[in-house]
């Protein structure tokens, strides 16, 4: 026969159906004043073993007779009339403070009572970072930069005596920054050095820098046509790309990683400037971006001053002495530097020959000459010097690629292109490639690029052609 229990309090005990240990008797947990042939209780579980598998409440300790009750405990005293959860993407909530030298921690309390929530504009999208600089929060959004006034004084005020600042000095008023320029979704392409901050807006197609000037659109410095391509490339079909930005202390340049989804990036990248990925750095002495480099990382950082990037869980310590030249994260590539001859533009010239200076184990692959639109020269790749250097007769040495004298290292321009109409001489036959300007890539050879290598100048000797 079922036994009827009873229970009118808020706080309970959920008691589960049990064998004891001699597997003869039901027993619930240990709880004295239940009869064990209580049945029909709630069911936890299936019912597999029936003697395990069935719970009730209980509000007496143990269950005995006359032992404590438990009290009714903590009533709701706010009724709302829509329970759901709200996602204000434009607002800002803070709570109480932290102070650990008072030993105040109030990180915890947000006090409906208080005006305690900030919202910015709506209409320019979500907040997708914020930024504490001085006595300003930079409010980030996908389509505008702000800024609003802080008291971080109100954080050392409370001495322990739990005041805390009218809330109306936590946050104050915002203002927008000039510019219709936002973070876009990419907030991981934020860095910091000093008074400027460096970001991307992808919808903008934009590089920009935030300093006390204002906003700076930095990738219209000769490179606008560049980001236009690589961030309109930046989301397709294979899922949405990153703009990883981090400083290098070390050679105090902005570095920003454009990578696309990872199910559309080669292993490893090519160093193509026209690819979807793409690693680069922004020098203020030059007001540009020199460098584009083979290495994609997961993040970026500097400490001190080293400079460090993370990669596949590891992390990766650059300009290490030790380490060899041009190796990152276990694969080996070649520093190239390509450039433009252009002396005299409207008179077509012969390019004859190659030169420069600086340390050996460089070599020329490509020296194009453009006679026009339609019609380029090319030349056969130039060695470097110890990679051309072969034995001849009487063990003299010769070069095949470049030769040194004086210090400086030097080299004919054989001509590798086809014959065009009208042409008689062309080919090998020919001195030198024809062109008014010429585009030209110099790189380090497998056999010198272990060791640091340097490139001060490099020149070519030309003439003007005879048409």
């Amino acid at each position: 026969m079922g036994a009827i229990i009873e229970v009118s309090y808020f706080n309970t005990f959920l008691l589960k159906k049990t064998v004891d240990t001699d597997k003869t008797a039901p027993a619930w947990n240990g709880s004295f004043g239940i009869p064990t042939g209580v049945t029909g209780a709630t069911p936890v579980v299936p019912v597999i073993t029936p003697a395990t598998s069935w719970a009730i409440e209980e509000s007496r300790i143990r269950g005995g007779y006359n032992n404590t009750n438990i009290d009714y405990g903590v009533k709701a005293y706010l009724v709302e009339d829509n329970q759901k959860a709200s996602f204000r993407i434009n607002a800002m909530i803070y709570s109480g403070i932290y102070n650990s030298r008072t030993g105040i921690n109030d990180t915890n309390v947000f006090s409906v009572g208080e005006d305690i929530t900030k919202a910015v504009d709506p209409v320019n999208g979500s907040i997708q970072k914020l930024y504490a600089e001085d006595t300003n929060l930079i409010i980030f959004q996908e389509a505008k930069i702000s800024r609003a006034l802080i008291d971080k004084d109100a954080i050392y005020s409370a001495e322990g005596g739990g005041a805390v600042t009218a809330s109306n000095l936590v946050i104050g008023t915002i203002q927008p920054y000039g510019g219709n320029f936002g973070i876009s979704t990419n907030p991981e392409s934020f860095a910091v050095y000093g008074y400027r901050k460096y970001f991307t807006d992808k919808n903008k197609n934009s590089v920009l820098r935030l300093s006390v000037d204002g906003l700076t659109e930095i990738s219209n410095y000769g490179m606008t046509d560049y980001f236009r391509d690589q961030f309109g490339t930046l989301n397709t079909a294979y899922g949405p790309g990153k703009a990883i930005g981090g400083f290098d202390i070390y050679t105090k340049q902005y570095v920003l990683s454009l990578q696309q989804d990872k199910q559309s990036v080669a292993t490893p990248p090519a160093l193509n400037p026209t690819a979807v990925s793409s690693n680069l750095s922004f020098d203020e002495n030059v007001s540009g971006f020199p460098s584009f480099f083979s290495y994609q990382p997961d993040q970026i950082l500097s400490l001190q001053n080293n400079y460090y990037t993370f990669k596949d869980e590891s992390l990766f310590v650059h300009y290490d002495p030790s380490a060899l030249r041009n190796n990152f994260y276990g694969v080996q590539y070649d520093s190239s530097i390509q450039f433009v001859f252009n002396p005299k533009p409207s008179m077509s010239k012969v390019f004859k020959t190659i030169n420069y200076e600086g340390s050996n184990g460089w070599e020329v692959p490509t020296f194009n000459a453009n006679r026009s639109f339609e019609l380029r020269d090319t030349i056969y790749p130039v060695l470097s010097y110890i990679d051309g250097a072969y034995q001849g007769d009487f063990g003299y040495t010769y070069y095949a690629g470049f030769d040194r004298k004086e210090g400086k290292y030097m080299a004919n321009l054989v001509n590798n292109s086809s014959a065009t109409q009208g042409e008689i001489v062309f080919g090998g036959s020919m001195t030198g490639v024809k062109g008014y300007i010429a585009t030209v890539t110099i790189k380090s050879d497998a056999t010198s690029r272990t060791g640091p290598m340097e490139l001060f100048a490099v020149s070519s000797e030309y003439v003007e052609s005879a048409y």
